[in-house]
């Protein structure tokens, strides 16, 4: 890495940490503002402030289960240490959090693509779920442009056959990000583009295949059915696709999101997640809690409308923000 390059670097990741302090604020702001009264006139984590703490964790959509386990590592660190302030809460707080998030973080998948010189002789596919609304397909087009702008030849395929808006937006962002796009239009068989799309990524030596899907979850076996369908289809290209199911999530919609979390990963094999919006939302919470819950490792974070705002999840660098005044 050239000089040049150190500095653009460095200036990036000012900004992406600039990005997740603003996009964190309502969580923040939301939360420590409910801790200080609470604490208020006391010196020791006793059980009123434990009981406290346990709400906030709530209100903040950690989820009830996640709350209990943060709550419980906190309690028995105050029984081994004997005495334990008030002004350690937020230190201890923050650790036992991170050492939560611990056990459902990975560098692998599609966020070390990232990390490959060259393509290993096919394309990574990503096959992209949710239900509408999400911001799916802006995901997905945020995803290309990293990828993109990273050097990795991408491809994006129009799958979300049964909603006109969404065919056209992610051919929009495929001209906004100079990608090519696969597409046949509105209802459409979703398996048919999805396999155009890989067998594309393969013709041009793609790095990455990102597939949109469609979202409905009114009807459970008929998504399953589908999505099934869209990976038998793709494997006749390349026998290990799809490489990553990523479900997207919007953060804004709190417990919502643990329900659709849910209903997905019954009719599929969700091995990554995407929490959208959370600039947009005081209950950041909820991806530490979605994490928690499902073993599944949060791999990228949206905390805002530019094409950048789409972060790589970071535990230790989401949990600082979180925490930090």
């Amino acid at each position: 890495m050239g000089l040049f390059d150190f500095f653009k670097k460095d200036k990036e990741n000012k900004e992406q940490q600039q990005a997740l302090d603003e996009g964190l604020q309502k969580t923040k702001t939301n939360f420590f503002d409910q801790l200080s009264k609470a604490v208020v006139g006391k010196n020791t984590v006793d059980e009123a402030v434990l009981d406290d703490l346990e709400t906030l964790l709530v209100h903040a959509d950690v989820g009830i289960d996640t709350t209990v386990k943060v709550i419980d590592r906190i309690e028995k660190r105050v029984a081994r240490d004997k005495y334990v302030s008030t002004n350690e809460l937020d230190r201890i707080l923050r650790e036992e959090i991170v050492a939560l998030l611990d056990a459902n973080t990975e560098t692998t998948g599609s966020r070390a693509i990232l990390d490959r010189p060259d393509s290993p002789g096919h394309p990574f596919v990503i096959m992209v779920v949710g239900v509408n609304g999400v911001g799916k397909t802006t995901t997905i087009g945020k995803l290309a442009h990293r990828f993109h702008s990273a050097g990795k030849k991408v491809v994006l395929g129009a799958a979300d056959t049964f909603r006109a808006a969404a065919v056209e937006q992610l051919i929009v962002w495929g001209q906004r990000v100079g990608v090519p796009v696969i597409s046949h239009g509105m209802n459409t068989d979703p398996a048919a583009v999805a396999y155009d799309a890989v067998l594309k990524g393969v013709e041009m030596g793609a790095d990455v295949v990102i597939i949109d899907t469609a979202g409905r979850l009114h009807n459970k076996v008929n998504l399953m059915n589908e999505l099934s369908k869209i990976k038998r289809v793709m494997q006749k290209v390349i026998p290990e696709a799809p490489h990553e199911v990523l479900l997207v999530l919007d953060g804004s919609t709190g417990q919502n999101a643990f329900l659709q979390a849910k209903e997905f990963t019954r009719a599929t094999e969700v091995s990554a997640l995407a929490i959208t919006k959370l600039d947009g939302t005081a209950k950041g919470g909820v991806v530490i809690g979605i994490s928690d819950q499902f073993s599944i490792p949060v791999r990228y974070i949206g905390v805002g409308e530019k094409m950048t705002d789409l972060q790589l999840f970071d535990r230790h660098t989401f949990v600082n923000s979180l925490f930090k005044k």
